[in-house]
């Protein structure tokens, strides 16, 4: 009997115990060791395209690395469907805005309609949008590392002389094609946060719950550490419009505060709870960042 109460409260302190293990790893993990403001503070002369591209590169990165890697695809009997699912939805909302700002990278911020796609960013392009749910022939981890190894060897030829890699071109009107991509993807954050239904008219189930709110967090973490990249690449372009400035770092700093808070279980409260509503809660800060980049695009369009 005693060995059986042993037991028991065994279990059910491992219960307990592995949620907070997991909250605790992860919000450690949830912070990127890369500052755009840091490595390329504004005394430091760059080559158009290389702050955006080693962002890119570094929010990547660091989801393959860490303690444990890659999640969306792991393998079944420990895969994200039992565990740390949370992160697998995390991960996948990161390479969901990477995968779109490498796409208008290439095909818009260093590229107009009559010349060549630069071969490092087709490259990379390419392996971001490999499945990254497949375990194996070919691994996502693999994939993803290739189009880390693209995006650095886009910066290495940056600096070549001559540049084999084509340099942002700092125009407004490629530049106005990246923030109507951003809006898209947040404007789809803020539909799986608000949405009370699921498209077969049930419910959203507190097992879907976090898996929104995880995802959009995601895309909202990549695109505070891009819009950073970028408020740093157009600096000297826009030193005589204040207003757009001050709009771009106000979208870097509240993605970023929004990109941080880690609630120890995700909530869905109603309207008068006394319960918190976490989707909710995240939502308003997509929603302003979303509003913020509407004005930016007014502004570059003047």
């Amino acid at each position: 009997m005693r060995a059986a109460i042993a037991l028991l409260v065994l279990v059910v302190l491992l219960g307990a115990g592995i949620p907070i293990v997991l909250h605790v790893t992860q919000k450690g993990h949830d912070v990127l060791p890369f500052s755009v403001a840091q490595a390329y503070p504004p005394d430091k002369k760059i080559v158009p395209g290389e702050v955006f591209a080693t962002t890119l590169s570094g929010l990547v990165e660091h989801e393959l690395g860490g303690l444990t890697g890659w999640r969306p695809n792991d393998f079944v009997l420990w895969g994200p469907g039992l565990w740390a699912d949370n992160n697998a939805s995390r991960q996948l909302g990161i390479i969901s805005g990477v995968r779109e700002s490498t796409r208008v990278f290439k095909d818009h911020l260093t590229k107009v309609s009559a010349t060549e796609y630069d071969p490092n960013l087709v490259a990379a392009d390419n392996a971001f949008r490999n499945d990254v749910t497949r375990l194996w022939l070919p691994s996502a981890e693999s994939k993803l590392r290739d189009g880390v190894s693209a995006l650095r060897a886009y910066v290495a030829g940056l600096h070549t002389d001559p540049p084999t890699s084509k340099p942002l071109l700092g125009r407004n009107m490629e530049l106005i094609r990246l923030f109507q991509s951003w809006g898209d993807l947040l404007g789809d954050a803020h539909g799986s946060l608000f949405k009370e239904t699921e498209p077969d008219g049930s419910p959203v189930s507190f097992t879907k719950t976090d898996d929104y709110f995880y995802h959009a967090q995601g895309v909202v973490h990549a695109l505070h550490h891009l819009a950073a990249a970028i408020e740093r690449e157009y600096a000297n372009d826009f030193a005589s419009r204040p207003a757009l400035t001050q709009l771009l770092h106000e979208v870097a700093d509240g993605l970023g505060r929004a990109a941080d808070f880690k609630p120890l279980v995700v909530l869905d409260g109603g309207p008068a709870s006394i319960f918190a509503n976490h989707r909710k809660n995240l939502d308003a800060s997509i929603v302003d960042a979303r509003q913020k980049i509407y004005s930016i695009r007014e502004e570059l369009e003047k």
